[in-house]
């Protein structure tokens, strides 16, 4: 579903649904939102797995570039905390891809529409 917020095509993923993990997923993806007018996909954290979240594992890297080589934005909406305190890399990923403009991991929608209406 597309929403229009803060002048911005955003695409909801839904928080029921299959995991996300691959680059495949995120081709997937992108296949679905391609051509109706979204600029930023809104996944939810609970449609990936812990594994995901294990820098070891390479998937959260190989996922963000897809989406983001096809000109989207990401935003991981939801509390991401126990991996945050679980791992210093994926603490370190949170905090540089928050500096960005191209992946978000946000806690709520309020979250993401004071991101979405700051200036550029």
């Amino acid at each position: 579903m597309i929403e229009q917020r803060h002048g911005t095509g955003v695409w909801f993923e839904p928080a029921g649904g299959p995991e996300l993990a691959t680059e495949q997923d995120a081709v997937d993806l992108i296949g679905a939102t391609y051509g109706r007018g979204a600029d930023v996909l809104v996944v939810p954290v609970e449609r990936f797995p812990a594994r995901f979240f294990d820098m070891h594992e390479k998937l959260i890297g190989h996922f963000f570039s897809k989406i983001v080589q096809y000109g989207y934005r990401l935003v991981l909406l939801g509390d991401v905390r126990r991996h945050v305190e679980a791992s210093t890399a994926f603490r370190d990923v949170v905090r540089e891809s928050n500096r960005g403009k191209d992946v978000w991991f946000v806690a709520d929608l309020a979250e993401l529409d004071a991101r979405l209406a700051a200036p550029r």
